[in-house]
């Protein structure tokens, strides 16, 4: 009881961190600020002069160090390198942030939950979770969203944009994590390990999910009859029993399935595919239940016989 209470108090402070009084506010952009030293340091954006421009693409800065700094975007010098894993950055804070990735060092904390980060603007985007704000919105579908990168992935969908492409097979995607687990299906490699029975997964979604056959939870319930499953897309399969849809057509002769994977089935019924063979007598099947079954002859089990 306690600890809820302290989550609640938890929760009122992050609230009064956010809607926290900015009287100060700048007559130029509207920004408002909690104190007049702030204001002050910020107007100093609009009142200084910015001497200093790049003759790539004309952006100008107030200091000569940010322009030195900018000028490696068009340059690709990367001065700073990382004395651990070799990597290159354009600047020495992105550099700082980077070594952290090494040591393990987690500055910024989330007063919530605890979580810690190594960058101030992943606690930022964290801090959303807590308090429900979502501020970077599609203007296609008006989805929102707490990060502007899930925006950005996000908006791919509806320009059908996949700058992410496999060099080995071709196949693109909308985001880089994506194209790094598909990598996974060509170098075999699967990082993910159950503690339980020792099997590995290419994802972590994958983990997080077969996990779920040790603890036995099933946390997606179908709303018609209270069926659980412990993944989401055994749910949608199953809510196809409910609603009668059949979405998957065979183009030869027109019938419909409820599963892609029924579909695929009948399929080698016009095709003459029979890709399950019998090691014993080499008879053939379209499917892998079919076989199953044959197998009995062979061993003679009788799975189904009446006592």
């Amino acid at each position: 009881m306690s600890s809820l209470t302290d989550k609640k108090q938890q929760l009122n402070a992050l609230s009064r961190f956010h809607n926290i009084e900015k009287p100060y506010q700048c007559s130029e952009c509207l920004k408002t600020f909690t104190q007049k030293s702030h204001l002050t340091e910020h107007l100093r954006v609009h009142t200084r002069q910015k001497l200093y421009q790049c003759p790539v693409c004309l952006k100008a800065f107030a200091r000569k160090s940010s322009l030195t700094n900018h000028l490696r975007v068009h340059t690709g010098e990367k001065p700073y390198q990382c004395s651990v894993c070799l990597k290159a950055f354009i600047n020495k804070t992105d550099l700082t942030e980077h070594l952290r990735a090494h040591t393990g060092e987690k500055p910024y904390q989330c007063i919530v939950c605890l979580k810690g980060f190594t960058q101030k603007s992943h606690l930022k985007d964290h801090l959303r979770v807590h308090t429900g704000e979502k501020p970077y919105q599609c203007s296609e579908c008006m989805k929102a969203f707490t990060e502007k990168s899930s925006l950005t992935n996000h908006l791919r969908v509806h320009t059908g944009e996949k700058p992410y492409q496999c060099l080995e097979c071709s196949k693109a995607f909308t985001e880089k994590s994506s194209l790094t687990n598909h990598m996974r299906v060509h170098t075999g490699e699967k990082p993910y390990q159950c503690s339980e029975c020792m099997k590995t997964f290419t994802e972590k979604s994958s983990l997080t999910s077969h996990l779920r056959v040790h603890s036995g939870e099933k946390p997606y319930k179908c709303s018609e009859c209270l069926k659980t499953f412990t993944q989401k897309s055994n749910l949608i399969k199953h809510m196809i029993v409910h609603s009668g849809e059949k979405p998957y057509q065979c183009l030869e002769c027109l019938k419909t399935f409820t599963q892609k994977s029924n579909l695929i089935n009948h399929q080698r019924i016009h095709t003459g595919e029979k890709p399950y063979q019998c090691s014993e007598c080499l008879k053939t099947f379209t499917q892998n239940s079919h076989l199953t079954r044959h197998l009995r002859v062979h061993t003679g089990e009788k799975p189904y016989q009446s006592v």
